[in-house]
């Protein structure tokens, strides 16, 4: 006999909307670019930003100091989305959280596709991220891809 999973998500699961999770994600950029801008001022020693606007870095450390932000930033998403708090900063404030399509708390590997599942949902001209709009469980290309839901945190009372 196979095992089937079971649902903890409540009977009535209430999907976390556009403007919840666009919010989320304003949040979560700032966040990062503060993250960011202490990194670079920690390892370089200046503002990475204002030695940019001044010219002086050549392409190659432009290109080092995305790649630290790319990595910064999946780390952020990566750990805190599959931390038991399942969701970023920006999730957090707004009240919702990541589970798999049953519920349950993703692993650090389902976050880690979730967040490369990412620049699908983007180089689709963004139509991967606006797919939520018309589908019935509120999920993004990316969700679907990782097979991942946002939702708002039910009430531990």
């Amino acid at each position: 006999m196979e095992e089937q999973e079971t649902s903890i998500l409540p009977k009535r699961v209430v999907y976390a909307g556009f403007w919840q999770r666009f919010a989320a994600l304003i949040i979560d950029l700032i966040v990062l670019r503060i993250l960011d801008a202490m990194i670079h001022n920690f390892v370089g020693g200046s503002n990475f930003y204002y030695e940019l606007i001044k010219e002086r870095h050549t392409s190659l450390s432009a290109v080092s100091n995305e790649l630290i932000y790319a990595i910064s930033e999946w780390a952020y998403k990566a750990l805190l989305e599959s931390s038991p708090f399942q969701a970023t900063l920006g999730k957090m404030a707004m009240g919702i959280i990541v589970t798999d399509t049953h519920g349950n708390p993703i692993s650090f590997g389902r976050a880690t596709g979730r967040f490369f599942a990412k620049y699908i949902s983007t180089i689709t001209l963004l139509i991967g991220y606006f797919m939520m709009l018309w589908d019935d469980r509120k999920q993004t290309l990316h969700d679907k891809i990782a097979g991942t839901l946002v939702v708002k945190k039910q009430p531990v009372f």
